[in-house]
């Protein structure tokens, strides 16, 4: 089973700096992508709403067939090695 990783967050937020550096740490430390996502746009939104994101930032794991396998909400934001976890099953 394929699965890729997402984080939504609002860049415009006091949390947006933490947000981003986390991403860029977790594609150095684990060469993997972590999707970074703008809750207000389109595609946020439609994320948002299907899997119930009630706050940023949202780390989410989700199986290629779109089953969600781990939410993470809030801050602090998950380790990166029990978000890489979930990529290293794909």
């Amino acid at each position: 089973m394929s699965m890729k990783a997402l984080v939504l967050y609002q860049p415009k937020s006091e949390h947006a700096t933490t947000v981003e550096s986390y991403v860029r740490e977790f594609v150095r430390r684990t060469n993997k992508m972590l999707g970074l996502i703008d809750a207000e746009s389109k595609h946020g939104v439609q994320l948002v709403e299907l899997y119930d994101v009630v706050r940023y930032p949202a780390v989410l794991a989700i199986a290629d067939d779109g089953q969600l396998l781990n939410m993470w909400l809030g801050e602090p934001l998950p380790l990166i090695d029990d978000v890489a976890a979930y990529l290293a099953q794909s």
